[in-house]
Formats: structure tokens, C-alpha cells, sequence
């Protein structure tokens, strides 16, 4: 199992220091502390993805910049915002940031590595479609122009006379594409293969499909 990080953005040493003591004590993670925003940021590219403990007031680049710039440069990332401040007008525009979550300084324990796990949880879950659609891009990449053609007539639900009609071709030769695709794609039924062919992207999904 890889290591699960953290990075904790405050310029308060002392704070830093008790937050990373308690999440150390309750959880399996490796935290790596930041004094200021633009010091997270300069090392953006080469982190690891984790979950982000971030100070809303932040001398010289805040919180909300932080965000903003994450968001921008880079999508590894799941942001808790830690703040003295908790009003909602700054947590509303928190969570337009990009933060997934929102706690107020002090926060239990307990409430701070709840929001931890579920962070987490999300990375993990991102982590696991991301590894889905790149496996299921490189098989969908094996197939010729022509076995493409039949998976998408396959995915509309066309049966092989329409597809052979649509495409001028003979049925018996759809039946051969598409046990061709079915045998590249490494999979057994049409519906695996339609599965597939929406991991990939190949099918974007409609707007009121998307989780």
C-alpha cells in the first residue's frame, strides 16, 4: 500500500506541530508541513497526490490563492480548510475554490481525522477510475477503424443487421469485427464491451449520467 500524505499549509509552527502529532497518533500518514502558500505551491508538481490541510489566513499568498492555484495547476488533490474565520461567506467561497471540506480552528480530533479518512477515501476512489479508464483506453486503442465502427453501432444498441446496413457491409462480416473487438478487448459479453468503451471515454456520458 503506498503511503498516504499530507500536507499541512500554516504558518503557525506550534499548530502545525499539534496537528501533525494528532494525525500521526490516529492514522497511517506521512505529513510534510508548509509555512507559507507560495512554499506548497513551489513544490506542487513534484508531490505525491494527498489531502491537503490548508490555513485560510496565510501571510503573503492565503488560502483562498492557494486553492485557486491548485485547482488550476494540478486535480491530485483533496483540500480541508482549517480557519480561525469560520464564517460562511468564506466557506462558500472555499468550497467554490475547490476545497471538499471545511473545519474551524480548534477542531476535535476526531472531526479533523473524520474529514481526513473521507478525503482520502475520495483520492483513492479517483485513483481507481483514473487506472479504469487508462486500461480501458489502451485496449479500446488496439481496434481498427472498422472494429471501432461496430463497437459504437454495439453501444447504440443496433443490432448487426443495422450495423451491416449503416456500415455496407454483410452481417457475417460484422459478426467477425465483432468477435475480433470482443477478443482485443479481453472481454465476454457485449455489455463488458460497452462498459469498457464508456471507461475509455470513447463515450462521453450525458450530463445527467456523470456521478
Amino acid at each position: 500500500m503506498m503511503t498516504r500524505c499530507i500536507y499541512l499549509v500554516d504558518d503557525d509552527e506550534g499548530f502545525s506541530a499539534s496537528v501533525a502529532m494528532v494525525v500521526k497518533t490516529r492514522l497511517d500518514v506521512e505529513v510534510v508541513s508548509f509555512a507559507s502558500g507560495e512554499a506548497f505551491i513551489a513544490k506542487l508538481a513534484m508531490l505525491p497526490s494527498g489531502c491537503l490541510l490548508l490555513d485560510l489566513a496565510l501571510p503573503g499568498m492565503n488560502g483562498l490563492d492557494v486553492l485557486r492555484e491548485v485547482r488550476l495547476l494540478d486535480g491530485r488533490f483533496e483540500t480541508i480548510v482549517l480557519t480561525g474565520f469560520g464564517d460562511i461567506s468564506r466557506a462558500v467561497e472555499a468550497m467554490k475554490a475547490g476545497a471538499s471540506d471545511f473545519l474551524e480552528k480548534p477542531s476535535s480530533a476526531e472531526t479533523l481525522t473524520t474529514a481526513i479518512e473521507t478525503a482520502f477515501a475520495r483520492i483513492e476512489d479517483r485513483e481507481r477510475m483514473e487506472r479504469v479508464a487508462r486500461a480501458s483506453r489502451e485496449q479500446i486503442e488496439k481496434l481498427t477503424p472498422r472494429e471501432r465502427d461496430v463497437l459504437m453501432g454495439l453501444v447504440e444498441g443496433r443490432a448487426n443487421k443495422v450495423i451491416a446496413y449503416q456500415l455496407d457491409i454483410s452481417p457475417r462480416t460484422v459478426e467477425i469485427y465483432r468477435a475480433h473487438l470482443m477478443e482485443k478487448l479481453g472481454v465476454r459479453s457485449v455489455a463488458e464491451a460497452v462498459r469498457m468503451a464508456f471507461a475509455s471515454g470513447l463515450v462521453p456520458l450525458m450530463p445527467e449520467e456523470k456521478s
